[in-house]
């Protein structure tokens, strides 16, 4: 088991955003963790940024959730995630066009995320959030 620290946001006494460190592209990103979300996602145009756009497929899902059901959908397979002491080799994540959250993020002065870390990963390493240590813990795989 791994054990992550999570940061604590609090977005103008509305609420809170958990986020959590991560590793990609062989540098460090800030996500949201969102038990919400089905899927984990980057942003789109922060992946261009540092891959081949070739290596972006069209997806035939349209995604929700975002305030729209008509967004394009990308995957994409990492060759590195790492979330604490968890290694993921060619891990599948969506794409979409994040921008307007890293816009609101903008407007109140904070960071921009890569993404949210969603239900998929969560649930397939065993996630327990515990909010009074503000800590992620994962199972490691054997």
């Amino acid at each position: 088991m791994t054990e992550i620290p999570l940061i604590l946001l609090n977005l103008q006494n509305e609420g809170f955003h958990l986020l959590v460190d991560i590793i990609v592209f062989g540098k460090s990103f800030r996500a949201v963790l969102d038990t919400g979300a089905s899927k984990t996602v980057f942003d789109k145009t922060t992946v261009e940024n540092h891959i081949d756009p070739d290596l972006l497929k069209l997806s035939d899902q349209l995604s929700t959730g975002l305030g729209t059901n008509t967004m394009e959908s990308y995957t994409l397979s990492i060759p590195d995630f790492q979330i604490g002491e968890l290694h993921l080799k060619n891990y599948e994540v969506a794409a979409l066009d994040l921008s307007t959250i890293n816009i609101a993020y903008q407007q109140l002065e904070m960071e921009p995320v890569l993404g949210v870390v969603g239900g998929d990963l969560l649930h397939e390493y065993g996630a327990i959030i515990d909010y009074k240590k503000n800590a992620l813990r994962l199972d490691l795989p054997d």
